[in-house]
């Protein structure tokens, strides 16, 4: 696959991009890198205390049912928010200097995940202290990270690209995946959504991944492996067009930034 060989060929630029993506998040920030726990644990505190009342939610350990579906929801939409910039916040360097254009939302969603594996570890705190502890379910957590990667960077892919030719996507995304926050079942039971929008969470496969992080960490069970299974297909056919979409538009790229 062509994508996999750009890669390799300029894996010490891709590095180069992931830690300076890492390194200037909190850059100009007292304290820096302490933000990756802070912000994660500041949303929690929020939502731990307002959710279960507006929405009278019954449900036990509601903080750590909560956390195993936040942290992978925000690596999510912090991908794709700042993905969807990435060609265009760097059209300095894409007029002067060859690289291949995919390096940058690669970069992008690989520094997010980094980020999402440090957030990790305040998640794994709260369950095994929290009274639920870890069976071998947890074994795949990283089947599921993989999932979720490929499918976040087969949209980013797609995303940055339009976003080059039709700057109001980037502003609508935000929007959209505000909507989706309540659409997807992170803060309530899955059985809590109206029958008549169940298929938004049906038809979401960040609804399922969602569900199957929850399954393997809080219910302590398997998830659906036909569900998962059929997301993966997806996810990999969504990164091969993604990729072949954004390699396209790449060609007019300099002439519309």
């Amino acid at each position: 696959m062509n994508l996999m060989k750009e890669l390799y060929n300029y894996r010490e630029l891709l590095k180069t991009n992931i830690k300076k993506d890492i390194r200037g998040k909190y850059k100009g920030s007292w304290l820096g890198v302490i933000w990756t726990f802070l912000n994660p644990l500041l949303q929690l505190l929020v939502y731990s205390f307002v959710f279960p009342f507006i929405l009278r939610i019954n449900v036990e350990n509601y903080t750590i049912f909560m956390i195993v579906a936040l942290m992978p929801w925000n690596f999510f939409t912090t991908a794709v928010q700042q993905g969807c910039g990435c060609i265009v916040a760097n059209e300095g360097i894409l007029k002067k200097v060859y690289f291949p254009r995919e390096i940058l939302p690669v970069s992008i969603v690989t520094s997010t995940l980094v980020n999402f594996l440090i957030t990790c570890i305040i998640m794994f705190v709260f369950i095994i202290f929290g009274g639920v502890g870890v069976t071998w379910h947890v074994l795949l957590f990283p089947l599921i990270i993989l999932i979720q990667y490929i499918i976040t960077l087969a949209l980013v892919f797609i995303l940055s690209a339009i976003v080059v030719f039709v700057r109001d996507v980037d502003h609508f995304v935000g929007i959209v995946l505000m909507l989706a926050f309540y659409v997807t079942p992170i803060i309530y039971t899955p059985d809590m959504l109206p029958a008549k929008f169940q298929w938004a969470i049906t038809f979401n496969p960040i609804a399922q991944l969602i569900n199957a992080y929850r399954d393997i960490l809080y219910y302590h069970q398997l998830p659906n492996m036909t569900s998962l299974g059929i997301v993966g297909l997806v996810s990999l056919a969504a990164l091969g067009l993604g990729y072949m979409i954004f390699k396209k538009l790449e060609r007019n790229f300099v002439e519309e930034l």
